[in-house]
């Protein structure tokens, strides 16, 4: 049996990830922030629940006690993240991002990623087969961005597409640092979610496609790659 947690999963990606990993025949913790939305969507998915903050270490420390002290990890998906939106829901652009407003994406999308993973190695490490998805963008490709004979990808937010390219060069270094592990970073598109507004063109269906598969490779599979549906995606 594969045991799975999945970071900010109450909803949105993370709670469609659960719920076919769930079909798959994975044992899922819902993490969540949010104690009472976490508790209702494991119930209603039939998974397990644990309260997960990742932007506080003590809610990170004692969620991985708890799975530990339930029978260990194998799959862990850092799927919790924010946009940093202003007010109307407006994408914050380079002339309203402050340090701030960096340091609060960051500390989510960037850091939370770092103190999860940190928390939750030791487990990782004593599974037979483990696997690491870290759900990243198509914005943290600097290649597709900036390269002048690939289609423009236009989007004025600063801190949410920095987050993400850091995120996948968090994936390569652990992935070079454990290689026996499975680790990669993914894009799952732009999926309407509370994240964006739902303001995304795909469904939660569609975006939680490579995650999965991600989440599903065997010990032969890809690791240190950045991935879509599609296939492969330039760093």
């Amino acid at each position: 049996m594969t045991t799975t947690l999945i970071t900010g999963a109450n909803k949105g990606l993370g709670h469609e990830t659960a719920r076919r990993l769930l079909a798959a025949g994975h044992t899922v913790y819902v993490g969540s922030r949010d104690e009472e939305r976490g508790r209702r969507a494991a119930e209603e998915l039939g998974a397990r629940f644990v309260r997960l903050d990742v932007t506080d270490d003590t809610s990170v420390t004692e969620a991985a006690k708890t799975i530990e002290s339930e029978g260990g990890l194998d799959v862990l998906i850092n799927n919790a993240g924010i946009e940093g939106r202003g007010e109307n829901n407006s994408v914050l652009g380079p002339t309203d991002t402050t340090a701030d407003v960096m340091r609060t994406v960051f500390d989510t999308n960037v850091f939370g990623v770092v103190r999860v993973t940190h928390a939750f190695l030791p487990l990782l490490q004593r599974s037979a087969a483990p696997v690491l998805v870290n759900v990243s963008s198509g914005l943290a490709s600097l290649t597709h961005l900036s390269h002048p004979d690939l289609p423009p990808q236009f989007y004025p937010g600063v801190a949410y597409p920095a987050s993400k390219t850091a995120v996948n060069m968090i994936t390569v270094q652990y992935a070079r640092a454990f290689p026996h592990m499975r680790i990669n970073a993914v894009e799952p598109g732009f999926t309407a979610t509370d994240l964006n507004g739902r303001t995304g063109t795909q469904t939660v269906e569609e975006g939680a496609e490579i995650i999965v598969r991600m989440a599903r490779v065997g010990p032969d599979g890809p690791t240190g790659g950045y991935f879509s549906a599609q296939g492969p995606l330039p760093w």
